[in-house]
C-alpha cells in the first residue's frame, strides 16, 4: 500500500532550485539580497498584502504572477521601495530585468520583493550590482537556504525556515518554505514574506486554491502588533521535478499536498510570532463550538490582536475579562452569558470564568501558569461545532524601543 506519510527530515530544497543570500550595500553589514532560481518554469501562485498602499515590487508582481509561470526570485531587505512614485516602478522593473538577463529569462517570469523603511527610494545601483555579484560569486552551483533567510530579514531575530516531504503517487515530494517577520504582522497579511518551494507537479488551480486555503488558516490568524504592511507576500513556486501525476482540485493527491503544504505554512507563521518585535511569550487563543468558522476566526483573531490582553499575558495576569471585552468587539456572534475561559501552559490549567462570569481560582497558581513562554487562551463558546486558533505574542517595552528607533 502506498505510504502517504509526511515525513519529517532535514531542511532540504525541493529539485530544481538554487538559492542563495548576500550584501550588497542597502544595511551596513548584514546580508540585503536573496535570490531563488528555479532550473525549470514553476507554477506560481501568491497572495498580497491587503493595504491600500501596495509597494512597487507588489504591483509589479501582480501583473508578472498573472499570466505567466516564475522561474527566479529577487528579494531586498532593508528597503520597501513602498510609497516611491514612479520612480520606486521603475526601479522595481530594473531589478526584475537584470536578474532575468543574467538568468536569460524573460523579466516577466522574474518575482520581485523588497522589505524595509518605507518612503526612502531604492539604492538600485547596488542591488544591480549585487545581483551581478549573486551570478558571479555562485556561478550558479552552490545552494545556501540559510543565507537567503538571513537576506530578507529585518528586524528579525533568527532565519525562519521550515522543510517536509511527503509520498504521493509514490513519487517523495519536498516542500520547503522561508519567511522573514517580526513586527507589522497582523491577520490578513503584514510585513511578511514568505517563499514556498516544492518539486511537486500540481495544477495552477489546484496550487491557488490550496495556498488561499493554507494562507486564510496559518499566516491570516497571526498578529504581533496589528499594523499592517504595504509589502507582505506569500509564494508558491512548484516546478514539476518530482515527476510526480499531475495533482487536481480536490483529489486524493490534493489533500495529501495541502496537508504538508499547512504543516509548512503553520509552522512558518508560529515561527513569526515567536519572533514578535521585543516578544518574551507566544500564545495561541483557541475559540472553540462557535455558531460558524467565521465568528471563531473573528473572535480568536480579535483576541489575539488586543493590546490589552498582549499587556496581561505579558504581567502573568490571569485577566479573563480583557479576553471577554477582545471578543465582544470582534464582530462574532456569541452569546456572552455562555462563555468560559481558561488560561493554560505545561505547567496546568486554570478557569477564572464560567458562563461568563467570575469564579474563584488561585491568584498563586494562576501566576505560575502564566509564568512560562509559550501559553493557550481557550474560550468555550457553547454555541456551536465550528474551532479556530489565532497566535499571538506580549507586547513590552522592548517593541517600543525597537520601533522608536527603527530608522535610526
Amino acid at each position: 500500500m502506498e505510504s502517504t506519510e509526511i515525513i519529517q527530515e532535514d531542511i532540504v530544497l525541493p529539485l530544481g532550485f538554487k538559492v542563495w543570500g548576500i550584501h550588497c550595500g542597502i544595511k551596513k553589514f548584514k546580508k540585503d539580497l536573496g535570490l531563488i532560481y528555479s532550473e525549470k518554469k514553476a507554477n506560481a501562485s501568491a497572495v498580497f498584502t491587503t493595504n491600500k498602499v501596495k509597494a512597487a515590487p507588489v504591483l509589479l508582481s501582480m501583473k508578472n504572477i498573472k499570466n505567466n509561470e516564475i522561474q527566479a526570485v529577487i528579494v531586498n531587505s532593508g528597503n520597501a521601495n513602498a510609497c516611491t512614485g514612479t520612480k520606486g516602478y521603475s526601479d522595481a522593473v530594473s531589478m526584475a530585468e537584470k536578474t532575468a538577463q543574467i538568468l536569460n529569462l524573460k523579466s516577466e517570469d522574474v518575482f520581485v520583493c523588497s522589505t524595509g523603511v518605507i518612503g526612502v527610494p531604492l539604492p538600485i545601483e547596488k542591488i544591480l550590482n549585487g545581483i551581478e555579484s549573486l551570478a558571479k560569486n555562485h556561478n550558479f552551483e552552490n545552494n545556501d537556504l540559510v543565507s537567503f533567510a538571513q537576506a530578507i530579514m529585518t528586524t528579525d531575530t533568527f532565519p525562519k525556515i521550515y522543510s517536509t516531504q511527503v509520498v504521493i503517487g509514490g513519487k517523495k515530494i519536498t516542500l520547503t518554505g522561508v519567511a522573514k517577520g517580526s513586527g507589522m504582522i497582523h491577520p490578513n497579511m503584514a510585513t511578511m514574506l514568505s517563499f514556498i518551494l516544492t518539486d511537486a507537479n500540481i495544477s495552477k488551480s489546484a496550487l491557488n486554491k490550496a495556498l488561499k486555503q493554507t494562507v486564510d488558516d496559518s499566516f491570516n490568524l497571526i498578529t504581533v502588533d496589528g499594523d499592517t504592511s504595504t509589502n507582505d507576500t506569500v509564494l508558491i513556486l512548484a516546478n514539476k521535478q518530482a515527476n510526480n501525476q499531475e495533482i487536481i482540485e480536490d483529489s486524493h493527491e490534493y489533500k495529501l499536498f495541502q496537508k504538508a503544504l499547512y504543516e509548512v505554512v503553520e509552522s512558518l507563521a508560529k515561527k513569526i510570532v515567536i519572533d514578535g518585535e521585543g516578544a518574551t511569550k507566544f500564545f495561541e487563543v483557541q475559540v472553540k463550538n462557535a455558531k460558524t468558522k467565521e465568528d471563531a476566526k473573528l473572535i480568536s483573531r480579535s483576541i489575539a490582536k488586543s493590546n490589552l490582553v498582549k499587556t496581561a499575558i505579558h504581567g502573568e495576569d490571569a485577566n479573563w475579562g480583557r479576553v471577554l471585552a477582545a471578543a465582544g468587539y470582534s464582530g462574532g456572534n456569541f452569546d456572552p452569558d455562555k462563555v468560559d475561559v481558561w488560561f493554560q501552559s505545561c505547567l496546568g490549567k486554570i478557569q477564572p470564568c464560567q458562563d461568563g462570569h467570575f469564579i474563584e481560582f488561585n491568584e498563586i497558581n494562576a501566576k505560575e501558569i502564566l509564568s512560562e513562554k509559550e501559553l493557550k487562551i481557550i474560550v468555550d463558546l457553547k454555541d456551536g461545532e465550528e474551532n479556530a486558533k489565532s497566535w499571538g505574542c506580549d507586547l513590552t517595552s522592548k517593541y517600543v524601543e525597537i520601533n522608536g528607533g527603527y530608522r535610526t
